[in-house]
């Protein structure tokens, strides 16, 4: 799982793969992807990624097996997304495409 999460995240551009908190993350400047290997025993393998205003809640409520408040980020709208019971790849994949994007760095303005 966690070879296929890299695979994903190291497919976009500017990452860099970097070890904090004792877990693998993926950083565009700042972290955009967060692994937890069963970190502070969670009973999952799961990535904890930003989303935009208001998924959070709509994917909990559409699919709360699958997705999770995290703890530390979850109060920021974070969305922990649990990848040990077989996901659906492709939506992991977009939702780490789209955490991607939303930490992208602003880009200046044209004069």
């Amino acid at each position: 799982m966690l070879a296929r999460l890299r695979a994903i995240c190291m497919a976009l551009p500017d990452v860099t793969e970097v070890v904090a908190w004792g877990e693998a993350t993926w950083r565009r400047g700042k972290i955009f992807a967060m692994s937890d290997t069963y970190h502070h025993g969670s009973p999952h393998f799961s990535v904890h990624l930003p989303a935009p205003d208001g998924a959070q809640a709509a994917l909990i409520d559409a699919d709360p097996d699958r997705f999770f408040r995290p703890p530390y980020t979850g109060g920021k709208g974070w969305i922990g997304v649990v990848l040990d019971t077989d996901p659906d790849w492709d939506m992991v994949a977009s939702l780490v495409r789209t955490a991607h994007d939303l930490v992208a760095p602003a880009r200046p303005r044209r004069r």
